[in-house]
């Protein structure tokens, strides 16, 4: 299962709102796929990290599901 809970942590140390991942290119479709844990593009994992000044490990973790 992925699991998106480590980019909010990343984004509260950064110090970095979902307003400004919106003016940053982030789109609100994609922003709800990331609430809602659904699938996202490696595109888009590469932006997040580039935004953000971090790793993919620093967004996105992958669980064994039950």
């Amino acid at each position: 299962m992925i699991d998106y809970s480590p980019l909010w942590q990343t984004m509260q140390k950064k110090n970095y709102s979902q307003y400004k991942l919106l003016q940053s290119g982030i789109d609100n479709k994609t922003l709800d796929s990331l609430k809602k844990n659904k699938n996202i593009t490696l595109l888009t994992v590469e932006k997040l990290c580039q935004i953000l000044d971090c790793t993919p490990n620093d967004i996105v973790v992958f669980t064994k599901s039950s």
